[in-house]
């Protein structure tokens, strides 16, 4: 029986998700998350083999949340689940050690194979989304400055910004004015948009 974590914040898809893999005869879940934050805990807690985290998590955000629970718990193997294919999530997903990258429009089969693979120790990953990872193209944007971006994207002001990364109000505005002005972007939110349609964040 393989144990799986299942990670996804919208009620009705998770609910979705674990009914599927429920009528798997070798899939178990065995927790469920609906925020980045909880992940780790409920690993520890309850051992899977198997953790399918979606990118888009509230609190930490999948990626983050994957590369720490590969930390804390290096034996639970990773799957990325999300609802775009972005290259560079793509190439985030395996710097986080992920062990694949499913899209939710897949077939149910191919989820629940998916996770049988990468139990087994293999990567899986769509050919169509390696081959868009291998073209995409770099951040131009130094790590410092997706960190602002990332932080601005989340919500969080320019004081907030500062305040978390130790830096004075004016640096973080020239930061994001830098920002814009390197990604030919009209604004901030069409930076975020920008860096967001790129994977970069």
């Amino acid at each position: 029986m393989i144990r799986v974590l299942l990670a996804e914040d919208m009620h009705m898809v998770r609910g979705a998700l674990v009914a599927l893999l429920d009528l798997e005869p070798d899939l178990q879940v065995v927790a469920q998350a609906a925020s980045g934050d909880e992940i780790v805990r409920l690993a520890l807690e309850h051992a899977p083999d198997v953790a399918v985290i979606d990118v888009g998590l509230p609190g930490i955000d999948g990626l983050s949340a994957a590369a720490e629970l590969r930390r804390r718990v290096p034996r639970c193997q990773v799957l990325i689940l999300t609802s775009f294919g972005r290259p560079g999530s793509v190439r985030r997903a395996f710097a986080a050690k992920a062990s694949g990258f499913v899209v939710k429009d897949a077939p149910p089969d191919q989820l629940a194979d998916a996770i049988r693979r990468v139990a087994a120790g293999e990567r899986v990953i769509d050919p169509k989304l390696a081959v868009a990872a291998l073209e995409a193209v770099e951040s131009p944007l130094r790590p410092r400055e997706l960190e602002v971006l990332r932080r601005f994207a989340e919500g969080e002001d320019v004081e907030q910004i500062a305040e978390a990364l130790f830096l004075s109000v004016g640096t973080v505005r020239n930061y994001l004015t830098g920002i814009v002005a390197t990604l030919h972007a009209r604004n901030r939110l069409h930076a975020v948009r920008i860096a967001q349609d790129a994977g970069w964040l």
